[in-house]
């Protein structure tokens, strides 16, 4: 291997790896505040990249009528909550925000999908799409077991992937499509290497995504109650603090980088119905290299992960999966030995 290929290699994995930086980000933040190892969290990337490319093509999106079935049934579940409680209050809030807000997008995705419309105004919407995704998710499958293990959350997170994949089916249909590119041109950098915009865009998202990241969890109030919730949510409750809400924070913050990270992706390798399972899970190989905590060391273990997974193809493509997922291995060991076996934490009493 020469260093002109090496060099080239590695900007290579680094632009991958920026796509599982945010991924990764969008995982700890969740597990942090829910304890949820959120599978789905490719599978929502993985649509909204079909939905853009949808768009381009002027079809009306699956993710119109997931969204509406998600809805459909988190309202459902809402009402037998009310029924079982015999009280009303606060139904016609959540109604509102399970049922009639994520319809918004959908009825803007109705309305572009077979014009000809510039990407400024489709991407939006198909982030628009994706953002109702994870809270939907959360009210439906995870809200009820709350209380569980995480062995047991992440036991349903896994079911959860394989029954959205099966709705992604059924609403995109098994064909794959690949979105134009974002940026285009071509830029020769010193030293004769030759970079596209695309790539370039995916870098320069996921640093500014990061920065922001940083400075909303520093800075803003809500980012301090997430912080809160994360590091102990019997105390963040005691200050008035509500877990649920701050819940519904982190799937929405996640659900716009998961929609992020389609629309940045889906220009570099053909999607399908079921790719987000490998986006999702190389991204999980970054967090748990931060131990499900550690935002900047969750950020250098996506990158790594990205130029392994970059430097793997080069020497043998059919063994690239081998080789990242290896990388668990290692990882694991270490992070068992530094905790020198500390106990188990999954039985503390979360929500009082």
């Amino acid at each position: 291997m020469t260093p002109d290929i090496a060099l080239i290699l590695t900007v290579d994995g680094l632009a991958n790896g920026a796509i599982y930086l945010l991924a990764g980000l969008g995982l700890v933040l969740i597990f942090s505040v829910t304890r949820v190892v959120f599978v789905p969290f490719g599978d929502i990337a993985a649509f909204t990249a079909l939905t853009l490319a949808a768009f381009q093509m002027q079809r009306v999106p699956g993710t119109i009528g997931l969204v509406a079935v998600l809805a459909a049934v988190a309202s459902l579940m809402e009402l037998g909550a009310a029924v079982r409680r015999r009280s009303a209050d606060g139904l016609a809030q959540r109604l509102f925000g399970y049922g009639l807000l994520p319809l918004i997008p959908c009825g803007l995705a109705w309305l572009i999908a077979a014009r000809d419309v510039p990407e400024i105004v489709r991407i939006p919407v198909a982030l628009g799409l994706a953002l109702p995704m994870g809270p939907l998710l959360d009210r439906i499958a995870f809200r009820p077991i709350a209380d569980a293990s995480v062995l047991v959350l992440l036991i349903v997170a896994i079911a959860l992937h394989f029954a959205i994949a099966g709705l992604g089916l059924l609403f995109f249909g098994p064909e794959g499509f690949r979105t134009t590119a974002l940026v285009d041109g071509i830029f020769e950098l010193p030293g004769g290497l030759v970079i596209t915009g695309q790539l370039i865009l995916m870098m320069a998202s996921a640093v500014l995504l990061a920065v922001l990241f940083f400075l909303f969890f520093e800075r803003s109030l809500i980012g301090k109650a997430l912080r809160a919730t994360a590091v102990n949510r019997t105390g963040a409750r005691l200050v008035g603090i509500r877990p649920e809400r701050t819940g519904v924070t982190a799937y929405l913050i996640a659900s716009a980088l998961a929609g992020i990270s389609g629309i940045l992706i889906g220009p570099s390798t053909t999607i399908y119905y079921d790719s987000g399972f490998l986006i999702g899970l190389k991204a999980f190989v970054g967090a748990i290299i931060g131990g499900l905590v550690s935002y900047p060391v969750t950020a250098l273990g996506a990158l790594f992960v990205g130029v392994m997974e970059s430097f793997a193809s080069f020497f043998s493509s059919a063994m690239k999966e081998v080789v990242v997922f290896s990388l668990l291995i290692p990882v694991l060991l270490w992070r068992s030995l530094a905790l020198a076996h500390g106990g188990d934490e999954e039985h503390e009493e979360l929500d009082g």
